[in-house]
């Protein structure tokens, strides 16, 4: 089995768990989304340039760069064929840490079983993006500790239906929770204070650092 590979490359987690840490993206080719704020959507395109990559050669370039942060990204890649052979052969090495972003409107349920199962981040696509008829709320029932959910903010309205949903489901004693904004497109200043006026705890706000660093359209970082 082959992978469609659109890039790989090393360099510093923009956000999550991780954020600030060196690790190595693997970004897979397509999405079943288009989310209206879709900051890598020339990786979803049909006529997208690819790599095609076996496991053994995805895994002898990521021994190669001697990063042990690894993660699998897209477009979406849970909905690679045979991704969960792809999974299942990267979690043999414990030294490894293996997250996966997923869009949120793809099942995790038979990726948390496997012997030492990856980490996830699980976005929740709120009504800016014009995709949250899409998502699949069985995940929250799946999700670890060690998992995340990622709220990517575009307005004051988006920010209100992430809270209601992580109230709804409890969201912060499952797992992390990430609210992040849509580059340039909110206050900083008034998400921090609709966290307050609404006591957000265990709620973590997180800018994209990698936009922060390089220019917001640069590839590859």
């Amino acid at each position: 089995m082959k992978y469609k590979i659109v890039e790989k490359f090393v360099s510093i987690n923009g956000e999550g768990r991780l954020s600030g840490q060196l690790a190595v993206f693997i970004r897979f080719a397509g999405c079943n989304l288009e989310c209206s704020y879709c900051d890598t959507s020339w990786a979803n395109e049909k006529n997208v340039a690819y790599e095609l990559m076996t496991k053994e050669e995805i895994y002898e370039y990521i021994k190669f760069t001697e990063v042990t942060n690894i993660t699998l990204t897209g477009g979406e890649p849970l909905l690679q064929i045979e991704i969960v052979d792809l999974i299942k052969f990267l979690s043999k090495d414990e030294g490894l840490y293996i997250e996966i972003e997923t869009n949120g409107s793809v099942s995790i349920k038979e990726f948390v079983t496997i012997e030492n199962p990856p980490k996830f981040t699980i976005d929740y696509k709120l009504p800016s993006s014009k995709m949250e008829d899409q998502m699949f709320m069985d995940n929250f029932h799946y999700m670890r500790k060690e998992d995340t959910v990622k709220f990517v903010v575009g307005n004051m309205n988006d920010l209100s239906r992430a809270k209601d949903i992580v109230d709804q489901y409890d969201l912060t004693s499952k797992g992390k929770v990430y609210i992040s904004p849509v580059f340039g497109k909110i206050d900083l200043n008034e998400m921090v204070e609709f966290m307050k006026h609404n006591k957000m705890n265990k709620v973590t706000l997180q800018v994209q650092l990698h936009k922060v660093i390089w220019d917001p359209e640069k590839r590859g970082v």
